[in-house]
Formats: C-alpha cells, structure tokens, sequence
C-alpha cells in the first residue's frame, strides 16, 4: 500500500509509529508543503492521500479541490487530518471519504489492509 501525507508540522510516519502502526507493508512519502501537489500526487499515485487543511502554500481544501477537478487520478482513500473539525468537515464536503484528528490517524482501520 502506497500512502502519501501533505503536512507541515507533524511527523506523520512517526505519529504511526507510535500509535502501534506496521509500516513494513507500506510504502510512506510526506511532503512538508503542498507545492507542486499534483504533479506529486500523479508521480506517487498513492492509495491513501493525507490532508493536512492549514499547510503552506496552498491549504488541504484548495488542494482537495482542485486534485477532484484535474486529469490526476483520485487516490482511492483520502484522509482529512486536520487538527480543527471544522476543517476535516469542509474537506468531507468537498469530497474526502475520511476526516479525523489528526493525532487519531492510528486509530483508523485503514492500517489493516495492508
């Protein structure tokens, strides 16, 4: 499984990690900006896509948005990760399948599909 992060503050593989996460059957990339973020996306092609909303320069939102209305392919997950709830329910709206705290992502179940 392929897993591709944008965000800025928080060491994602790490918080993982710590949250009891296996990794050895994942392959994990994090972009600590989200510029050039399709043409990031498109190389990776990633089965889960991470959103942080507030990153520099271009917020998950505007990220989300824009991957849905461009040629790149849809990861078949995407993840709100958002510190604010109100943000991971704007990227719910605007298409995420997922929108959670972001210090929760090792609780999801998508971990166990590797």
């Amino acid at each position: 499984m392929k897993v591709l992060a944008f965000e800025d503050s928080v060491d994602i593989e790490a918080l993982l990690i710590s949250g009891g996460i296996d990794l050895s059957a994942i392959e994990f990339k994090q972009f600590w900006d989200s510029q050039n973020y399709l043409e990031r996306i498109s190389k990776f092609s990633p089965d889960i896509l991470m959103l942080d909303h507030y990153m520099p320069p271009t917020r998950g939102l505007d990220l989300l948005k824009s991957l849905l209305s461009s040629d790149v392919s849809r990861p078949p997950t995407i993840i709100a990760m958002s510190s604010a709830s109100m943000a991971n329910n704007a990227m719910l709206n605007a298409g995420a399948d997922i929108g959670i705290v972001k210090f929760s992502v090792p609780e999801l179940d998508v971990w166990n599909q590797s």
